[in-house]
């Protein structure tokens, strides 16, 4: 039984409506209705009954309300009871692609560590977005970030963190070859790309196919670190996220330019609404927001 289906219970006891609670609570109203149909399974009988446009508790839901109150309230005095503990413990499950792993969020997590080592921080690798987004709201995950252009989820709270531009790499014998030669050398080559699933992937695939460009032949590779080498070595093309690249490109090591025709993709990260956020989380949230400042004054 999830607190929030409880809280979702109330809230529409309290406001005496679907519609009223979904805009109190910031849900769609198919959501809010999800929630109740949830709880009516688990208690084996309907909770509202619906009297031309009021509605109102059933017997069932009478009985069943004191009920919801206890467990709210118990909630609520645990929260408040960690909220009030000096130093955050528990557990904290977050999962990223391996790139912002990688290069975004090494400092992030040391400095978290240090600042609170009785927090046993969990990171989990994101393969798909579709597969983290479904485990976060099964509440597997706590927080999960994604490399993605800007969108919207009703049941998840998204927040856009940096703009990240993405860089077409290429061979360093490719040095100061112009967007559109280089464009034409991909037609006489071999592009490798990240695995199915990548939300630049798709959006450079579609941006190739707009413009009439087939590589000579595709690989597919599960590393950036393998992508880089490979192309380092003369094997193809590649887009990757500017941060992943850019030191290599400035040491000459690799050739390429920045995609200026492409969609905007951004570093994001995402939470359940109804996630109760304990003192670990909120930590860890406020650290992100800082050191995504400094990205944003590293990058201009």
């Amino acid at each position: 039984m999830e607190l929030r289906h409880l809280v979702t219970f109330k809230t529409i006891s309290d406001l005496g409506g679907f519609t009223k609670a979904a805009e109190n609570l910031g849900y769609a109203q198919s959501t809010v209705t999800m929630h109740i149909q949830a709880l009516e399974e688990e208690v084996g009988a309907p909770l509202f009954d619906r009297l031309g446009k009021k509605v109102v508790l059933t017997q069932t839901g009478e009985q069943f309300m004191p009920y919801a109150i206890e467990m709210l309230t118990l909630y609520a005095n645990a929260k408040n009871y960690y909220m009030a503990s000096p130093h955050p413990s528990g557990t904290l499950t977050i999962a990223a692609p391996e790139s912002l792993t990688v290069y975004r969020l090494p400092t992030i997590i040391k400095e978290y560590v240090h600042l609170y080592p009785q927090v046993q921080l969990i990171l989990k690798p994101s393969y798909s977005n579709a597969e983290a987004l479904r485990l976060l709201r099964t509440g597997e995950y706590d927080m999960v970030f994604m490399l993605e252009k800007e969108w919207t989820e009703s049941d998840l709270f998204v927040e856009k963190l940096i703009q990240e531009p993405m860089l077409l790499i290429a061979p360093p014998h490719f040095q100061s070859y112009p967007w559109p030669q280089l464009l034409e050398a991909i037609s006489n080559s071999t592009f490798l790309s990240t695995q199915q699933g990548c939300s630049y992937r798709k959006l450079f695939d579609s941006y190739l196919q707009e413009q009439g460009v087939s590589p000579k032949t595709s690989l597919e590779f599960w590393s950036i670190e393998a992508i880089k080498q490979s192309v380092m070595c003369g094997l193809g093309f590649s887009i990757l996220p500017y941060f992943s690249a850019i030191s290599e490109m400035n040491e000459k090591k690799l050739a390429g330019a920045v995609w200026e025709q492409g969609t905007t993709v951004f570093t994001s990260l995402a939470f359940h609404k109804s996630k109760w956020q304990s003192p670990a989380f909120k930590m860890f949230l406020e650290l992100v927001r800082k050191h995504s400042s400094v990205w944003e004054k590293q990058q201009s």
